[in-house]
This record gives structure tokens, sequence and C-alpha cells, in this order.
């Protein structure tokens, strides 16, 4: 994994500036289409989904009154996990992303929602939507590139620190939403210096994200384990879990989007003075999606046409799957490489990458010389 802009052979090199900015063209117009046919449908759905979620949670927080009995447990722990999935994923990150706020109703709307997670909307929005979505995949710009943990790319200078990337990176996936508090605090860039962790600001930030997750603790871990009377541990247990397995997948999904082998990343000078077009481009090549059918898209909050969700990302995400084939086909009629494959696949190569920049760059031994043929002497007659 390198920088596009240090490939011997660039991906792009066969576009022109002319091809750049009507790729561009062709996604407005694509874009536009589904701004002026919103509606109805998409409104239904979206609500839809919020309500199956919240019949899902209240109905696996009831049956975890009971969770003293493995099968009760097993059930609640399940659609819990399922829930926190749901909320997060499809409706949670996608309704801060605004891509409901044409609705006009202010309990789906981006400045209202607040979601369950660590971290509080307001600070995720601006590292997530202001920050990511503007420099994605480049270099030194966008953090979820490692999220600051990881060496994510070759030409990065190695350290012996980095060995322990794996294990950084297992752990941030097991408290993922902690992770992504702290991410959102820019922590390690905040702590770094006296300056910085007396900032008013970042202070401030700090007493946000202590105020949320000291709610998150005392709705998981006292209210409802408190009114399981007797399943009182079983409860506090089945919620752990449940947090757990929300953390694992979201951090898979996020993954498998920006760092699976044949996704790109960028140099921070390859941006100065980007076009709309170039902006599109650098979102095409620095995605990769998830094939699978409408649960895996339910789950993945639409986030497995990530491809799709960033070069739109408030376009209502069930029609992501829709306009699928229209940026397929416009990657194929450009000579581009749409990256997508099954989860497996996707997460086995991010893992992969994890694991191959955690160690020094192989060297590449010099090419022996060429063996010098032998002249025969010429004979003179």
């Amino acid at each position: 994994m390198t920088t596009l802009q240090r490939k011997p052979v660039n991906p792009v090199g066969h576009l022109t500036p002319q091809d750049i900015e009507a790729i561009g063209r062709e996604l407005d117009a694509i874009r536009d289409e589904v701004i002026s046919s919103r509606g109805q449908r998409d409104a239904a759905y979206i609500r839809r989904v919020i309500k199956v979620q919240r019949w899902l949670e209240l109905g696996s927080r009831g049956v975890l009154l009971f969770s003293i009995l493995p099968p009760a447990w097993l059930v609640g722990t399940a659609g819990l996990s399922v829930a926190k999935i749901l909320e997060n994923m499809e409706i949670g990150h996608n309704v801060m992303h605004g891509q409901w706020d044409w609705m006009r109703d202010p309990k789906i709307h981006s400045t209202t929602w607040e979601w369950d997670n660590a971290s509080p909307s307001e600070q995720w929005k601006h590292s997530h939507n202001e920050l990511h979505h503007t420099y994605t995949n480049v270099i030194g710009r966008d953090n979820d590139l490692g999220y600051g943990i990881m060496r994510v790319d070759e030409d990065q200078r190695w350290h012996p620190v980095h060995l322990g990337q794996p294990l950084w990176n297992f752990v941030n996936a097991c408290f993922f939403e902690y992770g992504i508090a702290a991410y959102d605090l820019e922590l390690g860039r905040n702590l770094s210096t006296k300056e910085r962790r007396r900032s008013p600001q970042f202070r401030a930030g700090v007493r946000q994200v202590l105020r949320k997750i000291g709610r998150q603790v005392a709705k998981d871990y006292v209210l409802h384990p408190l009114l399981s009377g007797p399943s009182f541990l079983h409860t506090i247990a089945a919620n752990a879990v449940a947090n757990l397995i929300r953390n694992l997948w979201t951090h898979s999904v996020i993954m498998c989007g920006h760092f699976p082998k044949g996704v790109e990343t960028f140099e921070k000078s390859s941006i100065e003075g980007e076009t709309r077009g170039e902006w599109y481009l650098r979102q095409m090549l620095g995605s990769a999606n998830i094939s699978g059918g409408r649960l895996m898209h339910l789950m993945t909050g639409n986030l497995s046409f990530q491809i799709e969700h960033h070069l739109f990302p408030d376009l209502p995400s069930n029609r992501y799957q829709e306009i699928a084939p229209k940026i397929q086909d416009l990657f194929q009629r450009y000579g581009l490489s749409y990256t997508s494959g099954p989860l497996p696949k996707q997460v086995a190569s991010a893992w992969a990458k994890v694991f191959r920049l955690a160690l020094p760059n192989r060297r590449t031994a010099p090419k022996p010389p060429a063996p010098t043929r032998r002249r025969e002497p010429v004979s003179v007659s």
C-alpha cells in the first residue's frame, strides 16, 4: 500500500483533465436525480427501520429481565446486539450525516439526534463529516486511516512501536466506541503539549465526552440491570457482550471501507487546488464496497456501498443500492477499478495490511547484472 502519486503505474494516468471533469458532471447528474425524487418511499423506509430497532431493543431488554435463565440470556443478548448495530449503523450514522434532514422532522434530524455511543454526536459530526469525508484517505489529513495508532502506508517511516499495531487494532476493535470518542477529541494531539492540555476548548470537549460515557454506563450497567432484579449480574453481562459485538462489527465494516487491497491513499500535496471532479475521483478510488444481500446492507448501515456513500454522503442510504449499477458503469467506461468483495475477504485483506505494515518494508534485492554474452571471434578468410 503506497500513495497513488508514488506508484510506478498511476491507475488514473490514462484520464485527461477533461475526463475527470466529465466524471464529475455525470456524478452530479446522478445526485440531482436522487435529490429530486426523494419522497414518501424514503421517509417510510427510515421510519420503519427506527420503529423496528426500537421495538427490538425494548423486547430484548424485556427478555433480559429473566436473563438468569440461559435461553432468555441468549435471546436477549442477540436481540440487543442487533438493535445496537442498527441504531449505530443504519440510523445514527446516516441521520447525523443529514441524509433525512429534508424531511423537516425534528425527531430524525442531524441537529437533534444523539446516538447510543460513547462519542457525543456533535464531536463525531466534526471529525467524521467535516474532516474524514473532506480528506478521504489523504495521509496526514484523514485520521480515520489508522486512527492515529497505526502505520497505514509503506511510505510512512517505520518504528519498532509499529510491531504492536495488530494488538492496538484488536483492542481498538473491542472498545471501538471509546476509541472513536478519543479520536474525536484528538486525544493524542491535544495531550502532547501543556498548552493544548489546558485549552478551554479541549477541556470542554473532555467534559462532554465524560458526561456522555456516564450516561451510557448508567443506562447499560446500572439502570437496566437494576430493573432485572435477580438477573442483575446476568443483564450486566448481556449488555457488555452486546456492546462488544456492536463494536467488533462496526470496526470491521469501517475497516473494509478504506483499508482492503485495491483502495488508494493520497499525498497531502495532491489535494491542493482540487476540483469537484478530482474530489469525486478520490472518493471513488479511496473506498471499497462489501458485496452481499439486503440483510448485509441493512446491518452495515448501507456502508457496504462505501463508494456510493463517499460520493454522496448526504443521500438517503436506501438509495445506494439503487445507484450502484450506474456508478459501476461509470468506473468501467473510464477504466477504473471498482473495489468490492464479500465481508470475509475484505476483513482478511484489511487485517493483512495491518500485519504487513507493522513490519519494516521488504528490501528489494538489487537485480544481478545480466550475464555478458561471449562473443565468438570473427574469422577472416
